[in-house]
């Protein structure tokens, strides 16, 4: 049965800011990435996803995992692709972490579909939608709160 788990971000959490949520997805997608997962992204914009895929470059050398925009890189991709709103993953992937605010019809390809409860209202309330989508299209659902320094 596929999965979807909403992250719900916490006000005084470092993700409650902008820079500090977008490091939270590079974490996520690199753990994810490290226990064998085929990790895709997907953001609003191609703009959205460029912004992203620099994220992951501003990691620790040590921490660094290989990453593609779709359409980019080897053949069949790295374990991390970033894709948005209009493309398709270059090639089949298990998770999908979606970053686009109201979409989810790209999430019934993926076993298993990550996504926010973020903390502003209007937000809020578009991953409240989204959530109900996950359920109608028969998705076992989980929310677990973000724990991360």
């Amino acid at each position: 049965m596929a999965t979807a788990t909403f992250y719900i971000v916490r006000p005084d959490s470092p993700q409650a800011t902008a820079a500090g949520f977008e490091a939270y997805v590079v974490f996520l997608s690199q753990h994810f990435a490290r226990q064998g997962a085929k990790v895709y992204l997907q953001c609003a914009t191609q703009q959205h996803a460029e912004q992203i895929a620099e994220r992951f470059w501003q990691v620790e050398a040590k921490d660094f995992l290989g990453h593609n925009l779709v359409g980019e890189g080897p053949k069949y991709g790295t374990n991390i692709e970033i894709g948005h709103v209009g493309v398709k993953p270059s090639w089949n992937r298990q998770l999908a972490i979606n970053l686009a605010d109201n979409h989810t019809t790209f999430a019934k390809a993926f076993a298993e579909v990550v996504d926010f409860v973020p903390n502003e209202e209007n937000a809020k309330q578009r991953s409240r939608e989204r959530y109900k989508l996950y359920r109608q299209a028969g998705y076992q659902l989980q929310t677990i709160e973000i724990h991360y320094p």
